[in-house]
Order: C-alpha cells, then structure tokens, then sequence
C-alpha cells in the first residue's frame, strides 16, 4: 500500500539524482508543485519532464526540465525544449529512463483503481514503468470513463487534499472567431468525426457546430465547447466523446463524469491505425502563418518559439489515411500583419508541409488547395488574405516564381 504523505515531504521522497515525470495540463497538482519550488534550492540534482502547456502550466520546477511547448514560465527558467509532435513524444518518454512521476488523480473506486480524470494523455502509457508513483489523490479530480487508470496499491507515495483543478477559461469569441467559425461549419456535415487544437479560433469553429446533428469526436484535447455541442443535440447519442485531455472550468469537469466522454492515453487517441478507421474525419486545427505554397508555421511567434507540432501533424496523417479533409484555421492578421505570407517567408521551421493541409480558413473564407497548380493555390490563398495585404501578396508571389 502506499506511503501517505505531505506535500512538503515530496522533495524528500524523490531519490537523488532522479528524473521526474510532471504531468501536465489539469493533471498536474500545483499543491505538490508549490511544494517542490519552495524547497528545490537544496535539490538541484534532480530533473523534470513532461508536456507543459502555456497559459494552464505556470511553474518552472527550477528549469532543469525538459518541455515539449514552451510555456513562458519555463522558457524564463532556460528549460530543454524539444519541439517534437506526439506520437514522437510518446516515443521519447517511453524510451527515457524515469525515476519517479507526479501527478493528480481521483479519489479510488469500489474496484480500488484510481483515474487519471481529465488527463489521461501520457501518463496512463508510461506509468507501469515509473518505480516511484507519487500521486496527489483529489476528490476534485472526476473519476472519468475509458482508460482505467491504475490501481491504488500501486501508488508508493499519496497525498490526499481537495483542491481546485487547473482551468482554462475560453476568452469571448469576436467578430473575426465567429467568420472563421461560420466557414468551417460549411465545410462540416452531419455525422462528421471531429478533432481540434486548444486556441481561439478552434474553440470558436467548434460552437459554430452546435447546429450540426450526429456528430461524433475523437481528439485529443477537449474544451468547454463539448458541453455546449452536447446541450445542443450535435453529438451522436450513441458514441462517447473521446480524448485524452479536458481543459475547461468546473461546469466542463462535471460533465465529464458522465457516459458520453471516454478518456484515452496517447497510444490510442493519436495512433495512425485507430484514425485509419475514423470515418468522415475532420481535423480542425490553428495556425500563426500560412505561406503561398499552402505550408504551415505553428511553432514560432514573433517573440520566439512557443511549440513545437504537438498532436496536430499525428492528426493530418491520420486524416489521410482515413480520407478525411484536414482544416487550418487563423485569423488573416495579427497586429496589421498578414498571416498569409510569402512562399517560405513564415517563421520557424514548416510544422505541417503543403500535403499534410486540405483548406485554409480565415474570416475571408475557405480556400481549398487539393489537386491545384502551385499558381491556383496561391491565387485561393490570397483570396481568403486581409484584402490590404491582396497586392502585396500577389508581387511576393511573382517575385519568389519569376
């Protein structure tokens, strides 16, 4: 049975010299994480990992850690970053030596297995090869269906305290989230099989679809927005929502104690022979710039890189071979600058190739560049720019083909 402990006697449960997994999103317990910032200036040996998100993720851990995004807290701490999509970190993590990991997860149930509740993502891959599983047990954390967690007696250490889950609040959609929305739900049909990304835009395509009938979703990550799908009579009564993350406040917590959501690991919700089967699969996911040749940059912002591929290019070729239609999402600006941009001009590395992209979406419009010349898929993609940025963007165009 495990070790119950308190949060400030985590430092002193983790071996020396150990590499510790963190698990992130609303999986990651800021109790113990407050704890091991407040006293890690005596154990600079250790080392952490995990997949942080920004703006739900906002503690460094000393910044010996290796991330997966760059959150703006670790990237401070001069953190190891490997911008790397998710299969390829599941694949790392699977391959690396861990020492110990923590994490939150619900209180037992009558089978005497505890879940990781709204964060099933990795860990529920990794855990059997952790010796040290040091959990935060949180009668706050839903005990979710799906995967089916791990059983409490193999747990080596617990702490149990009730605290608030890590949340992640929508902002407003405006005027321009509402156009990008209202394309996308043309291009949806009823009964269609969803996946998406955390942003604005994303979230604000995915309430546009309140009207649609059917549908279904497989993702990785779910928001506030399943709620409102399901108050709505979109979802397919018959199928449970499935994903491996929920992000969202307390009314979306709730809901996912309920049949219609089935939380799964990684292996499963982003494997290329599971979406092989999803029929009528379509990816929804954001972009910063999108070039002329119809490449996509997602990973570097003016201010440096935030990402690297995350899930979204396991998706796209998931969508391929399932022959769905992969959907790209941005605003056609940012602070007056286009986000349609020169062949090879955007920042950062290329995050998804002009194969691995079906549509474009921006407040403009859709512009769909399958099976088009190089000239007709630049001339759909200027189409849906901020029409002040239309002429600058056609003599790029010249000059890069001339």
């Amino acid at each position: 049975m495990p070790r119950a402990i308190g949060a400030e006697s985590v430092l002193d449960a983790l071996p020396r010299g150990a590499r510790v997994l963190v698990q992130g999103g609303a999986g990651e317990s800021r109790l113990i994480a407050h704890a091991i910032e407040a006293g890690l200036s005596a154990r600079r040996d250790l080392s952490f990992v995990g997949v942080m998100l920004p703006g739900v993720n906002c503690n460094a851990y000393g910044g010996a850690f290796t991330t997966f995004f760059l959150t703006p807290e670790l990237k401070a701490a001069g953190a190891h970053f490997l911008p790397l999509g998710y299969n390829d970190i599941l694949s790392y993590l699977a391959a690396l030596p861990i020492d110990a990991a923590l994490f939150t997860a619900s209180l037992p149930n009558a089978d005497g297995y505890c879940g990781f509740g709204v964060a099933v993502d990795f860990l529920a891959d990794l855990w059997p090869r952790i010796p040290l599983r040091i959990a935060h047990i949180n009668p706050s954390m839903p005990h979710t269906r799906g995967h089916i967690g791990m059983p409490f007696d193999q747990l080596t250490h617990t702490i149990e305290a009730d605290a608030p889950l890590i949340e992640l609040r929508d902002p407003p959609d405006d005027e321009t989230a509402r156009a990008i929305g209202a394309h996308v739900a043309e291009l949806v049909v009823d009964g269609a099989r969803i996946q998406t990304g955390i942003g604005k835009a994303p979230s604000a395509c995915m309430r546009a679809l309140t009207r649609k009938r059917g549908l279904r979703l497989h993702t990785g990550f779910v928001g506030e927005w399943a709620v409102d799908l399901i108050d709505a009579g979109a979802l397919a009564a018959d199928a449970a929502i499935t994903a491996g993350l929920a992000l969202g406040t307390s009314r979306l917590y709730s809901a996912v104690r309920s049949e219609r959501f089935a939380f799964q690991p990684v292996s499963y919700t982003h494997a290329p022979s599971v979406l092989a089967g999803q029929e009528k699969l379509v990816t929804i996911n954001a972009a910063l710039e999108v070039d002329l040749f119809g490449q996509v940059y997602a990973e570097r912002a003016p201010g440096g890189f935030v990402s690297g591929p995350g899930g979204s290019l396991d998706f796209a070729r998931g969508a391929r071979l399932a022959g769905g239609t992969r959907i790209i999402v941005l605003p056609s600006t940012a602070r007056g600058v286009s986000r349609l941009v020169a062949p090879c001009a955007g920042r950062g590395p290329v995050s998804l190739s002009r194969f691995d992209v079906d549509i474009v979406v921006t407040e403009y419009g859709a512009a769909d560049i399958r099976a088009c010349t190089h000239d007709a898929r630049a001339e759909r993609l200027i189409g849906i720019a901020a029409p002040a940025h239309r002429d600058a963007l056609w003599g790029a165009w010249r000059a890069a083909t001339a």
